[in-house]
């Protein structure tokens, strides 16, 4: 079987040798066994890896990414595939939110007068039901509240907020430029556009940004996953090479700047 070094390993991606300890150490990819002078030895069963997960950073972020590499080498790939079902799931949720909120341009663009809000489908929510949904906290309703990105009414006995359809419909759209990377600042001004019927240029262009960025991400997914699976059929075809085992609890193991 043929070895690779760090620098092997590397070199394909253009990032350092000392990455890629990094990544070993953080457990993204598997162990290196170790010659008998105590140096790493890859082999291509890493090099798929580290392919893996560097499509995965791209595509989920490094967290998820991350989270999807520690599980399949933990032999956990159930867990490792519902963070991938679970990264779909919110693109198609995206994608769901940006055609609602294109409906709602083409409305502001077709004709006079404010935007009508949308049929009531159902009680209103509270501020912890909303946060659930969105998957945001509380706080973060609180502060996009300040930042003049919503505007809940108020139970009249209680004084608790109140979100009804057209506040879920603002929340849903902030919460869509915000994970864009856009300035609550902006937000703000895009969702009061919404609400009347003048300037929805700014708001047009986000909007065809956003969805720029949403196909982007789909096509990253596809090309994870062709990563995924050149790496899962992997997982258990480790044959013995006569190496020490490496990683942090082997009698070999070292620091994560060691060769």
């Amino acid at each position: 079987m043929k070895h690779l070094r760090p620098f092997d390993l590397a070199r394909e991606h253009g990032i350092s040798t000392q990455a890629v300890r990094n990544y070993e150490r953080d457990g993204f990819i598997p162990f290196a066994e170790r010659t008998a002078s105590g140096y790493r030895a890859y082999t291509e069963r890493h090099a798929t890896a580290l392919r893996a997960y560097l499509a995965l950073t791209g595509a989920y972020g490094y967290a998820v990414g991350g989270q999807i590499m520690r599980s399949l080498n933990a032999g956990e790939l159930d867990a490792a595939l519902a963070a991938v079902d679970r990264g779909h799931t919110q693109l198609l949720r995206d994608r769901g939110t940006l055609d609602a909120v294109g409906r709602a341009v083409e409305h502001l663009t077709s004709g006079p007068g404010p935007v009508e809000d949308p049929p009531a489908g159902g009680r209103p929510l509270s501020i912890g039901e909303l946060a659930r949904r969105l998957g945001v906290t509380p706080a973060t309703l609180r502060n996009w509240e300040v930042a003049g990105i919503l505007s809940p009414a108020r139970e009249p006995v209680t004084g608790h907020r109140s979100y009804g359809a057209p506040d879920v419909r603002d929340a849903e759209l902030a919460h869509l430029l915000r994970r864009g990377g856009y300035p609550l600042e902006h937000i703000g001004t895009v969702v009061r556009q919404i609400r009347t019927a003048g300037g929805t240029e700014a708001l047009s262009a986000a909007l065809d940004d956003w969805r720029r960025r949403l196909t982007v991400r789909g096509v990253s997914m596809l090309g994870a996953a062709a990563r995924l699976a050149e790496y899962v059929p992997l997982l258990d075809s480790a044959p013995p090479t006569g190496l020490r085992p490496g990683g942090a609890a082997g009698p070999s193991a070292r620091t994560a700047g060691s060769p």
